[in-house]
């Protein structure tokens, strides 16, 4: 394709743009984990991490710049981290947090490879692709070689193949429910680790948060997290299945400024909104009836979550505009 006569799309450009606000949010906080990591293989995984979301900022600025399309203000270390404030975090979160990290972002990129449609963007999302799988496996030895990595449940191996004979398949809010499916497993697993992470991490938030509206939202997060872990656990154990563990201890009880609210309120909204796509997708992998009754009424607790927390955004101007379409009508009132 010749870059000289194709303009960036509206695809290029969101997905630019996103990961570029995400990349300068996310070196923010490797450089403070980085300044208080006291594990010799965390700091090198730390230190892969921050470099990498440094060459993506570079390269994203290179094709802005080359349309000359401006850059989104994002996060910078003068603004939104202190590196000099006590430890908040442990580095065993650290580590839980650069694999739940890679693994959205992974997924992340192959939507953004998906919808890219001029060559050199479809080249960086691929190298950006590559870079965090490398890393994520990186990451997975270092969980592994110290005893904390968090394997998925176990299923019996089945003599042979076999069909659904009746309706009883997709019921569960009456009777006896029959034993969960493996992607329903796997979707309750995986929502009870990111639930996990979750709430220790808005424990920490919490705790340094500055304005008054800002804590409370984070302690309510927070509630919201363990609350979910609670249901996707107690799910998993009908079944004999384990739930993975809390990490609320591997937080500290420093209360000093670390990040900026407005840091804070990015990362918090942003889990909200991952969380409302994982709940979605299990959703509609979860043929039994009760298991998508209670996705959706706790989806409809994020979702009001996710509100509020934009209204915060919104009313603390810390909301960055994303690129949009023209508005004609404002357009023809400015004329007229």
């Amino acid at each position: 394709m010749n870059l000289e006569n194709q303009s960036l799309t509206s695809a290029d450009i969101t997905q630019l743009w996103v990961s570029y606000v995400n990349d300068s949010a996310l070196i923010c906080q490797l450089q403070y984990f980085l300044a208080k990591s006291e594990d010799d293989e965390t700091s090198q995984l730390l230190q892969q991490g921050l470099n990498q979301a440094q060459s993506h900022m570079t390269k994203i600025t290179e094709i802005f710049s080359r349309e000359n399309y401006p850059l989104p203000y994002g996060f910078n270390l003068d603004e939104d981290v202190d590196t000099t404030a006590p430890r908040l975090f442990s580095d065993k979160y650290v580590l839980y947090y650069l694999q739940q990290g890679a693994r959205i972002v992974m997924q992340e990129y192959n939507v953004s490879l998906s919808l890219a449609d001029r060559e050199d963007v479809y080249n960086f999302f691929s190298e950006c692709l590559q870079d965090q799988i490398g890393f994520l496996k990186m990451v997975n030895n270092v969980l592994q070689s110290r005893g904390f990595f968090t394997f998925y449940p176990s299923l019996p191996k089945p003599e042979s193949y076999d069909f659904v004979k009746n309706q009883s398949f997709l019921t569960g809010y009456f009777g006896e429910r029959r034993p969960l499916a493996g992607s329903e497993i796997n979707n309750l697993f995986g929502n009870y680790v990111r639930n996990a992470l979750g709430a220790a991490t808005l424990v920490g938030f919490s705790q340094v948060a500055t304005n008054t509206d800002v804590r409370k939202y984070l302690v309510r997060g927070k509630e919201i997290a363990q609350k979910h872990c609670e249901i996707f656990g107690s799910i998993l154990h009908e079944d004999d299945l384990p739930a993975s563990t809390r990490l609320e201890d591997a937080v500290t009880d420093s209360t000093t400024y670390t990040f900026s609210d407005k840091l804070m309120m990015f990362y918090s909204t942003g889990l909200i909104a991952l969380s409302v796509g994982f709940y979605g997708t299990s959703m509609s992998m979860s043929p039994r009836r009760d298991l998508g009754a209670t996705y959706n009424r706790l989806l409809n607790e994020i979702l009001k979550y996710a509100e509020d927390g934009a209204n915060i955004l919104i009313k603390h101007g810390w909301m960055e505009e994303p690129p949009r379409a023209l508005d004609r009508d404002e357009l023809a009132k400015k004329k007229g």
